[in-house]
């Protein structure tokens, strides 16, 4: 049975080298659509393809799909947990690293002439800081592995794990988020965007924090305040400030700012994650349907 294949992400050319191998054109109506989290996959766009049964996103995190739209008609949403942890993970330790060594500070001053290294001793090694974990998931354990091997102290919130597990990754068991932030000099955020964790940091949250602490957040822009973070920095509150995701995404004019690092939602985007998301995609959507597909 012929199937009709629509992409409308940015994938990995080996999904369409995959599905072009078939040699059978597509034709009638969608019925499969692969999909990033930067698309809306609404209620409108389920109703104007009558055909669709699946949905299949290269990501982890699904808040961008119209769940309940997609039961109503039967459509399953295939997604791919953990295929791009690694990059996410590998760049918030970036980014605990140029945060805490001023990197971008340092920078500025370089490219205006200024040769500034009086207080250099003044910044610290990875081992001297807490680091709170927000969500021990799929990335949040890979940052508490690499935050291990710079001898952070690491420790975490996450209600969906075990104590077992929370020894397995790496990280002691914080019950509360509020002990959690009390005693982060770091804290990233690794939690999928729900009801629950909707705007979860906010500014009574934030003024909790230790008072020159940093916050990440390479998750959701919606889990975070973002207004709230950026005044706490204005208002030095915070020592530094990373955002990979934002609300809304691209986001409005935001402070230029040395402490703040921005990065236009590119956490998980390497040559290797996506080579790996082509790839186990088009499994997951053969196996699904039960024949090749082909483009």
């Amino acid at each position: 049975m012929r199937k009709k294949l629509l992409i409308a992400a940015d994938v990995d050319p080996s999904l369409h080298e995959r599905a072009a191998a078939d040699g059978r054109a597509i034709v009638g109506d969608c019925e499969v659509l692969v999909t990033r989290s930067f698309n809306r996959v609404t209620r409108r766009v389920i109703d104007r393809a009558p055909h669709l049964k699946l949905i299949a996103q290269g990501t982890s995190g699904t808040d961008n799909i119209d769940h309940a739209a997609a039961h109503e008609r039967g459509i399953t949403i295939l997604n791919l947990p953990g295929a791009n942890a690694d990059a996410v993970a590998e760049l918030v330790i970036g980014f605990m690293i140029a945060l805490t060594r001023t990197v971008p500070a340092y920078t500025r001053d370089l490219a205006r002439g200024v040769w500034n290294r009086d207080d250099c001793a003044t910044r610290h090694e990875l081992r001297h800081y807490r680091l709170g974990i927000v969500g021990l998931g799929e990335v949040g354990r890979r940052v508490a592995r690499l935050a291990a091997l710079f001898l952070m102290r690491v420790a975490a919130i996450d209600p969906y794990i075990t104590d077992s597990d929370f020894a397995e990754r790496g990280a002691t068991h914080i019950h509360s988020l509020d002990a959690l932030l009390q005693n982060s000099d770091i804290l990233t955020l690794h939690v999928p965007l729900t009801n629950e964790t909707r705007r979860m940091i906010g500014a009574p949250q934030i003024a909790t924090m230790p008072r020159g602490s940093f916050l990440i957040n390479a998750a959701r822009g919606e889990v975070l305040d973002q207004q709230a973070a950026v005044d706490a920095l204005r208002a030095n509150h915070l020592g530094g400030l990373a955002l990979d995701v934002f609300d809304p995404e691209p986001p409005p004019t935001l402070p230029d700012d040395p402490r703040l690092i921005l990065t236009p939602h590119v956490g998980g985007c390497t040559h290797e994650a996506k080579a790996a998301i082509g790839a186990k995609l088009f499994d997951k959507i053969a196996a699904f349907m039960g024949s090749q597909l082909s483009l």
